[in-house]
């Protein structure tokens, strides 16, 4: 087995880890956040797909060690880079991967194999991970040492389809690059998928979430016309699912977070701009939409006060859900946050309940409260905005005229829905 580096032990980097682990090779997580790196050498974690036990059990395999330190990553054979990709004024910021980049390449050595997994555009590996490693190491890509790119597809919180079930897109720069990169998947997934090279993997990777995003936009943007129009669109999705071919069903919500689908299409968006000199107009308004959509809400939300003679200002709003997802405690980029600052920007005063999300991840402004009686007859509105599995909706199903549903709950019949 191999010794391998994961740079990145956030909701990607950590679960391939302990699964590496777990088939028997030796694994370096390299965390510089501080939290991070005291949560995961007390053996406790941080992200949902990874229970506590599983990381305890690898520390004491003595085949993971959780390190911030550049030095300790040296003498690897494979290095995995999963570090964020986040964009800065609406153009992406490679900041991460070159710092992660530049870590490794003093370590590169004959015959190691470095993969980078974070989201970009088309043409990264090859013209921005591969030469600095050359720079830095003083071999030669392809011909010395090995370089790929594939794509992370983690889903959080899916039972069905997990880092290991998941078929894991492989591509090298060169053919015998894309050898090695596949064998080492090989062994820590079920299926691996070969791509020409790496920037068709990119590419899958950025297509596959601007996919979603456009879907999404589209629901969203009927949700809105739906309801001027009086017509129930949840029904209209439900007579659209029966259809067995040709179909495919996205709902409508809040908005969309986390680092796929705010920020990955316009990375796409981004180098086809750059490059070609055009616009792509799909990302551009799949993103005015869905951007929108916690505004959309908040409106929605005055016009429920507004029909009650009540304004924001004053009004006590129970958020359900600060998460961006389901069962996830990923508040990253969440429309449920966007809705909570629009309203305390209007003078509503905004409590909430998510189980799951860290205090860290919540702003000041915003109470953290459980879902009790107490709560529910306190509020003016209540609002579902993630509907997690650990939040009873049961206990809203007498509250009649102050709830708003985003979610289309089954638990939330007759509430007004977006």
């Amino acid at each position: 087995m191999s010794r391998v580096v994961v740079m990145g032990q956030g909701y990607v980097g950590l679960p391939m880890a302990m699964r590496a682990v777990e088939v028997g090779h030796t694994v370096i997580g390299f965390e510089p956040d501080r939290n991070r790196l005291t949560s995961l050498k007390a053996g406790t974690s941080y992200v949902e797909d990874v229970s506590s036990q599983s990381l305890q059990e690898a520390i004491a395999s003595g085949r993971y060690i959780a390190t911030s330190d550049p030095s300790e990553i040296a003498l690897f054979d494979v290095a995995v880079i999963s570090v964020p990709t986040p964009l800065r004024e609406n153009a992406p910021d490679l900041a991460f991967v070159r710092s992660a980049t530049g870590m490794i390449g003093p370590h590169v050595r004959s015959g190691s194999c470095v993969v980078l997994e974070s989201t970009t555009y088309p043409g990264t590996t090859d013209e921005i991970v591969a030469p600095l490693l050359e720079q830095l190491s003083g071999l030669k890509a392809g011909a010395d040492f090995h370089v790929g790119y594939s794509p992370e597809r983690i889903d959080p919180g899916n039972k069905k389809y997990d880092f290991v079930t998941t078929p894991k897109i492989v591509s090298g720069m060169d053919d015998r690059s894309c050898q090695v990169v596949k064998a080492f998947y090989d062994t820590i997934v079920d299926t691996t998928v070969v791509v020409p090279g790496t920037r068709e993997a990119e590419l899958a990777k950025v297509v596959e979430n601007t996919f979603r995003h456009v879907n999404i936009a589209l629901v969203n943007e009927l949700a809105i016309f739906a309801n001027d129009l009086g017509i129930d669109l949840w029904s209209v999705l439900d007579a659209c699912d029966t259809k067995p071919f040709g179909y495919m069903r996205f709902n409508p919500g809040p908005g969309v977070g986390g680092h796929c689908l705010p920020i990955d299409p316009s990375y796409l968006s981004w180098h086809v701009k750059n490059s070609l000199g055009h616009n792509f107009r799909f990302v551009e308004l799949a993103n005015d939409v869905n951007e929108h959509m916690p505004e959309y809400v908040v409106r929605r939300l005055t016009s429920h006060l507004n029909n009650k003679e009540r304004s924001v200002k004053g009004s006590t709003f129970l958020l359900l859900g600060l998460a961006y997802k389901k069962n996830t405690g990923d508040a990253r980029e969440s429309p449920a946050v966007h809705v909570a600052e629009q309203i305390h920007a209007l003078g509503g005063k905004v409590r909430a309940v998510d189980p799951l999300v860290e205090v860290w991840q919540v702003p000041s402004f915003i109470q953290r409260v459980e879902l009790t009686q107490a709560e529910i007859d306190a509020a003016d509105v209540i609002v579902l905005l993630t509907d997690h599995d650990s939040i009873d909706l049961n206990l809203l199903s007498s509250v009649k005229g102050k709830v708003f549903d985003t979610r289309n709950a089954p638990a939330l019949a007759g509430s007004e829905r977006i």
